[in-house]
């Protein structure tokens, strides 16, 4: 089959595929400067052309390589305890989340994506406050419903770095936590292949013309993170994504009306 032939199930205008690679960059600007947030970003925006279920699986694609990207220059660092801490628990959540996304109904997963997106940015924007040191009982829920939210959404990393940056220094604890991805992603891709989500090709087609957007926003945004302080592009970022889920919920009520 032709690459035309591959790519006709996506049959969106020459805008649509501008926004979408748009929303796929600025995606992994974030992931370049954060270590995640891919699916907050691009999860808005990649929903008005196409469906939940087939966004996450795209996206964990994508993470794949762009999270090993990240992983191979700080592995070092690792902190291997609390990898083999959280990674059970995480596996358990993979495994609940993707049973969830390939059963659910598209539109009570639109619902569940903007509520999860808007509680997720007002956490962030208002609780100043972290936690010193959490114990490595944490491990439990935060590792099972970081990989929940992250097959389900694509997107638990937040709390994986809320635990790690209770336990461990800054550096140990961005690469543990990109380890932890790395390991999420290579776990989230085999339930789905399992499933049979790869078998679709127009999907495999679908994440190889994207990633050059991919490519250029973690180029981007590793370069910002030398530029710019992390806290206030978060910051930035974090408001957009609150916006982006009040109109996620917007547009369900709205279909529901």
């Amino acid at each position: 089959m032709s690459v035309a032939g591959l790519l006709s199930e996506w049959t969106w205008s020459a805008g649509g595929w501008v926004v979408i690679g748009l929303g796929i960059a600025l995606a992994y600007i974030v992931f370049g400067v954060a270590g995640f947030g891919t699916a907050l970003v691009a999860g808005p925006i990649l929903i008005l052309f196409m469906p939940l279920s087939k966004i996450v699986p795209l996206l964990v694609l994508l993470d794949f390589v762009a999270a090993f990207g990240n992983l191979l220059p700080s592995r070092r660092d690792v902190a291997k305890p609390e990898l083999l801490r959280l990674l059970p628990c995480m596996a358990v959540g993979c495994t609940l989340g993707v049973i969830f996304l390939l059963n659910l109904k598209s539109d009570l997963l639109l619902l569940l994506m903007g509520l999860f997106i808007s509680a997720y940015a007002v956490y962030s924007l208002w609780v100043k406050t972290r936690p010193t040191q959490l114990s490595a009982a944490w491990a439990l829920p935060m590792g099972t419903v970081g990989g929940l939210f992250g097959a389900l959404f694509g997107s638990g990393g937040f709390l994986y770095a809320i635990y790690l940056n209770s336990r461990l220094p800054k550096d140990a604890a961005r690469a543990t936590q990109s380890a932890l991805i790395s390991c999420s992603t290579v776990v989230r891709l085999s339930l789905f292949a399992i499933a049979g989500v790869y078998a679709e090709l127009p999907l495999l087609m679908l994440a190889l013309c994207l990633l050059p957007a991919m490519a250029l926003g973690l180029w981007i945004g590793r370069r910002l993170t030398l530029r710019l302080s992390r806290e206030a592009f978060v910051r930035l970022v974090t408001w957009l994504v609150l916006a982006s889920g009040i109109a996620l919920i917007g547009r369900y009520i709205i279909s529901m009306a």
